[in-house]
C-alpha cells in the first residue's frame, strides 16, 4: 500500500523557517553564504506525527541515530531525501547502514571501519563519512580522541579507503560549545577536510560561527522526544 504523502501544518513550516532564518542570520554574520550549511532534522525517536510535518513543510534532510528504527520510519518515505545515521554504529549493523543511508557520521573505530569498507565492496555503494571526535573526552561517548584523530583520519583514507568528507562531534553539555567546535574545525583544517557535523539546538549558531557545514537541530523543530510512540506502520 502507498504511505499517504504527509500534510504540513503552520506551526511546523513557522519552526522550520525559524530555524533557517536564524542559520542563515547566524552564516551572514560569520560572512558565510548561508547556503553552504545544511540544515540536518534530527527525528530519531519522534512520532510520525510530529515527523511528516515538518517533511511537507520541504525538510529534506533527517538524522536518525538507530538503524532499525530509521528503517522503519523511512521504508515507505525514502524517495528524495538524505538520510544521515548521527548515533554510534555497530558493526553488526554496517550491512544494512551502509545500504540505507546517504552518510554516516559515527565513524570511530578500526574494526568499524574495516566492516564498513567490507560492506562497501560487497553492496558496491558508498555512503559518505564522517569521523566523530569525542572532543571532550567523556567515557561514556563515542568517538576517537583528539590525540588520536590525524592517525585515525589516515587509516580510514588510506589503509580501508573510505570516502571521509568531515568531522562530527558533540560537546559536552557542562562546557561551552565554543571550544570544542573551534577544537573539531583545527583538526579538520590540518586534515584536509572541508565538512564539520557540529551544532544542535541550543548551540547551532555558535557551531556556524567556527565553520560548521551541517547542525544537527532535534528538539527546537519537534519538541521533546516521546520513545513510547509509535513508528509509522
Amino acid at each position: 500500500m502507498l504511505a499517504r504523502p504527509p500534510t504540513p501544518t503552520a506551526d511546523s513550516a513557522r519552526l522550520l523557517g525559524s530555524i533557517l532564518d536564524r542559520m542563515a542570520a547566524a552564516a551572514k554574520a560569520s560572512g558565510r553564504d548561508p547556503g553552504e550549511i545544511e540544515l540536518v532534522a534530527v527525528s530519531k525517536q519522534q512520532p510520525w506525527e510530529a515527523v511528516a510535518p515538518v517533511l511537507a513543510a520541504g525538510q529534506t534532510v533527517f538524522g536518525e541515530n538507530r538503524v532499525q528504527e530509521a528503517m522503519e520510519r523511512w521504508v515507505d518515505h525514502r524517495e528524495g531525501l538524505t538520510l544521515r545515521l548521527i548515533g554510534p554504529l555497530q558493526t553488526n549493523k554496517a550491512r544494512d547502514a551502509v545500504a540505507f543511508f546517504d552518510v554516516l557520521e559515527s565513524l570511530d573505530r578500526p574494526r568499524l571501519a574495516r566492516s564498513l569498507a567490507d560492506e562497501i565492496q560487497r553492496a558496491g555503494r558508498a555512503p559518505r563519512f564522517y569521523i566523530q571526535v569525542n572532543t571532550g573526552e567523556e567515557p561514556q561517548k563515542a568517538g576517537v580522541a583528539p590525540a588520536d584523530a590525524d592517525a585515525f583520519i589516515d587509516a580510514a583514507v588510506r589503509e580501508f579507503g573510505l570516502p571521509v568528507e568531515g568531522l562530527m562531534c558533540v560537546p559536552p553539555v557542562d562546557e561551552p560549545p565554543a571550544m570544542h567546535f573551534a577544537l573539531l574545525a583545527k583538526i579538520a583544517r590540518r586534515n584536509g577536510l572541508a565538512r564539520l557535523s557540529m551544532g544542535m539546538s541550543a548551540d547551532f549558531e555558535t557551531a556556524i560561527r567556527f565553520g560548521a557545514t551541517s547542525v544537527r537541530v532535534g528538539s527546537a523543530l519537534f519538541g521533546g522526544r516521546n520513545p513510547s510512540q509509535p513508528l509509522p506502520g
